[in-house]
């Protein structure tokens, strides 16, 4: 890839972006490039062109197979952080049998701890956003006969923003009454409570609706999302430290607990970007692998040879090789 597609929704100043909610813009920035708002592209080429990125056809027509995984981003984040995690997730995917193509959607998130109340009403505001320009489109582009999936990864305060969209999206008349849908939803050291995955869950219940599948990637030494920690000012229990509720957990819930994984990482010898213990994700490539799998949506979530089940009956995260002909299992004629 020559180019990142973003979806930036920061308020521009003196010619730059900064950390302050603004109106949609459709980013093609050069790899290598921070987002500068000269990347701006109109909404409907911009889209064309991801789909036909997504699909293999550059020609507009829409094809049977597209994937368009969105990567939304938590608080605290710098655009060269963002950028730098959305090239991890462009390598890391495609080396691991993921054709589709990753978009990130940048939100106003200030570099700063002192910050975090106020990026979460960011986020909120945000949400409303993400479904005019980003919901609403693949609503619309679905009604058509669009045939592109279109994935989420949230990470962090990230998941919080997917959770808020899709419940202000059930609230606005139009969509409403629309049959949209979402393909893949992941959380990783997802930052919303875990009660919020539960089947009774009003507040969970329109992404958990729209979505095909919730995966939730746990991860018990997230210190960063401890109950104790002062800055999160003693919120509940987050999916992202504790995993999916035990009791009337959702079925399209699945829960992969990374911890017995995660305690084999020497933080020296990783990729990553921000905190270990919360950010290892992006840029580990068995992480990576789980999530190819997932998005394809090719091996049944109890079968994925990334996940084994452990003795609490739970599934775990293992270093599994991706099956040797994995990439042929949609041949359609035979010898």
């Amino acid at each position: 890839m020559t180019h990142h597609y973003l979806i930036s929704s920061r308020k521009v100043a003196n010619g730059k972006f900064v950390a302050e909610p603004g109106p949609v813009r459709f980013l093609k920035t050069k790899v290598g490039a921070l987002p500068n708002p000269s990347d701006e592209m109109k909404s409907a080429a911009w889209v064309e062109e991801v789909r036909d990125l997504a699909d293999g056809i550059a020609d507009s027509r829409i094809g049977q197979a597209g994937d368009v995984l969105i990567y939304i981003h938590g608080y605290n984040n710098r655009h060269e952080t963002i950028l730098k995690r959305h090239q991890y997730l462009e390598e890391d995917l495609a080396a691991e049998g993921f054709k589709g193509v990753v978009v990130s959607f940048d939100w106003p998130a200030e570099d700063s701890t002192l910050n975090y109340l106020e990026d979460r009403w960011d986020a909120a505001a945000v949400a409303t956003k993400l479904v005019s320009h980003g919901i609403k489109l693949l609503a619309s582009g679905q009604e058509a006969g669009c045939e592109t999936n279109v994935h989420l990864l949230g990470h962090s305060t990230g998941a919080y923003l997917i959770m808020e969209a899709c419940a202000q999206a059930d609230k606005r008349g139009s969509l409403f009454k629309e049959d949209w849908r979402i393909g893949q939803v992941a959380f990783i050291g997802g930052d919303v409570s875990s009660a919020s995955l539960a089947t009774d869950s009003s507040w969970g219940g329109p992404l958990l609706e729209h979505a095909l599948r919730i995966t939730n990637y746990s991860n018990p030494f997230d210190h960063v999302l401890a109950v104790s920690n002062a800055k999160r000012l003693g919120t509940s229990p987050r999916p992202g430290r504790v995993g999916a509720p035990e009791r009337n957990c959702h079925p399209k819930v699945v829960n992969v607990n990374c911890g017995e994984y995660f305690e084999t990482l020497n933080p020296k010898k990783e990729r990553f970007e921000g905190t270990f213990a919360h950010s290892w994700h992006i840029g580990n490539r068995v992480f990576a692998r789980d999530l190819a799998m997932t998005l394809t949506s090719g091996i049944d979530r109890n079968a994925i040879p990334t996940r084994k089940v452990g003795a609490d009956g739970q599934l775990h995260l293992k270093n599994g090789a991706r099956p040797k002909y994995f990439n042929l299992w949609d041949e359609t004629t035979g010898r």
